[in-house]
């Protein structure tokens, strides 16, 4: 009866670190639907006959986790290392999982699963200044942008190198006139099904704790922290006529608008078309396609608001808009009379490129009394799967770390046989930075031996390639950013940079 009152009715007591009970542990509660978030953390899952699929008993187990004032884990960052259901079941790891992928997949069985020119054409993207329907000249540059990367297969299926790419953060660079909405066009090809999208289930059989080691406690690694561990709060304030000028010279330099494409399809209708071919519009067959390019100004009953869509896509003013058109070369601005649609997507974006540089520059840091606690290095409960880890690490404050790419993984092996490098850690998500195009999370915290460097503190970045034009504009306003952070919260013998290799790191703490 005391457990009964603790689960259900002082479920606030649960919270509590003062309450003895950690964890309860369930066999029977699943089928009953129970609703308590700090109950199921493990939960055993007996084989049966019914119509109840694995993926709805999962479920009902599965909840998100609330921390001691009541607030659900849910940070994007943390949700899936903090919220780990364990299931244990009377059957094998593989008939489980093949079972519950099996489910989930006949779940999303009315998801798209062919990425191709007709998918794409007429999805509407939800941008913050309004709805943009995909033509069917966006859907082609999409499909080509896929196919042209290996992002599709044979059959216009979605491959993993794209899945791995994203994740990754490596992904090809958008055409020119898809890049504007470019988080809105990675969603609408994330909603293309594949079988790499599927959750990764680990096997509790190959997987063990991964507890912090001797090399956390090092004196070297707690300076190093209590150096980089400061919060702070940034400000940016610059002159309008900068900003202006800055947009009129790109503008003039890199706005080159694509002519009005249109095709004409020709076809008959099918003999015997069904009603749902009809519903469908799938009730012709296209016998001849023919693409053309209008290369003389439009002419359209639409009225456009120029200035005021700009406006909405740069989140400036409409005098600021003005301003910048008024001063662009008049050969410049006469391309809007052959394309107004690309013309403003065009423009949009080398106004936002230009306005993030811009806040860079003039960005500013100040620390404020909160600092970053030691807790978010133990917050990860994440297990380990040791198949899928290298060796022993000598120099982490874990034994093993998680690498995001092969990058990070050659990175590794270098640091840890180095010689010069007393202890290092990857940063947890935890340990973030604000900027005014989101948070962000560096890699890595490098304790060097005194002497041997210039530089005995580094904060890295790895990188595939070091270069900007290789960069996309918001992953280098971060960075920007960072590199201001830190040179406000550190002194001298802290360092943030970039960097491709063990080889380049070196480079830069010891150099002058």
């Amino acid at each position: 009866m005391d457990a009964y009152d603790l689960i259900l009715r002082k479920k606030e007591q649960l919270l509590q670190f003062a309450e003895p009970v950690r964890f309860i542990f369930s066999h029977s509660a699943l089928r009953e639907g129970w609703d308590n978030p700090n109950v199921f953390v493990i939960c055993t899952l007996k084989h049966s006959d019914n119509m109840i699929s694995r993926r709805q008993e999962v479920g009902r187990g599965m909840r998100l986790s609330v921390n001691q004032t009541g607030d659900r884990m849910d940070n994007p960052a943390t949700v899936h290392d903090v919220n780990v259901l364990t299931v244990v079941t009377s059957e094998s790891y593989t008939e489980f999982v093949t079972g519950l992928q099996r489910d989930i997949s006949e779940s999303l069985s009315e998801r798209p699963r062919i990425a191709d020119e007709k998918y794409f054409t007429g999805k509407v993207l939800k941008t913050a200044a309004g709805d943009v329907e995909v033509t069917p000249q966006m859907a082609k540059q999409i499909y080509k942008y896929l196919l042209k990367n290996d992002y599709t297969d044979a059959d216009d299926k979605i491959t993993l190198a794209y899945h791995d790419a994203k994740k990754e953060g490596r992904l090809a660079e958008l055409p020119p006139e898809l890049a504007a909405h470019a988080g809105q066009v990675f969603q609408l090809i994330d909603s293309v099904f594949s079988e790499a999208q599927m959750p990764e289930i680990e096997n509790g059989r190959n997987t063990k704790s991964n507890p912090l080691n001797a090399n956390f406690d090092k004196k070297e690694f707690r300076e190093l922290w209590n150096r980089i561990n400061y919060k702070a709060a940034y400000a940016v304030d610059f002159a309008t006529p900068e900003l202006i000028k800055k947009c009129v010279v790109e503008l003039d330099k890199e706005l080159r608008v694509s002519p009005m494409q249109y095709t004409i399809q020709r076809g008959e209708q099918k003999d015997q078309a069904t009603y749902d071919e009809v519903n469908k519009g799938e009730s012709f067959r296209v016998k001849e396609t023919l693409t053309e390019l209008n290369k003389t100004s439009i002419h359209s009953a639409v009225k456009y608001d120029l200035i005021g869509k700009l406006a909405e896509e740069t989140k400036l003013t409409r005098r600021t808009i003005a301003s910048i058109l008024q001063k662009i070369n008049n050969a410049v601005f006469d391309q809007y009379k052959t394309n107004p649609e690309d013309f403003i997507a065009k423009a949009s974006r080398l106004i936002n490129e230009q306005k993030a540089t811009v806040i860079v520059e003039h960005l500013a840091y100040d620390t404020i009394a909160e600092t970053h606690s030691l807790d978010i290095f133990t917050q990860d409960k994440r297990k380990v799967d040791f198949s899928k880890t290298g060796d022993k690490l000598n120099r982490h404050i874990y034994d093993y770390v998680f690498t995001d790419s092969t990058i990070e993984r050659a990175f590794v092996k270098e640091l840890d046989s180095s010689e010069e490098v007393v202890v290092y850690a990857k940063l947890p998500k935890g340990f973030s930075i604000p900027t005014p195009v989101g948070p962000y999370n560096p890699d890595w915290a490098i304790s060097f031996k005194e002497g041997a460097v210039k530089h005995i503190y580094f904060i890295a970045e790895t990188k595939g390639s070091m270069s900007s034009m290789d960069l996309r504009k918001i992953e280098e306003c971060k960075i920007g950013c960072a590199k201001k952070f830190f040179a406000k919260i550190t002194s001298e013998q802290v360092k943030y940079d970039v960097v491709d290799s063990y080889g380049k790191l070196m480079e830069l703490v010891k150099g002058a």
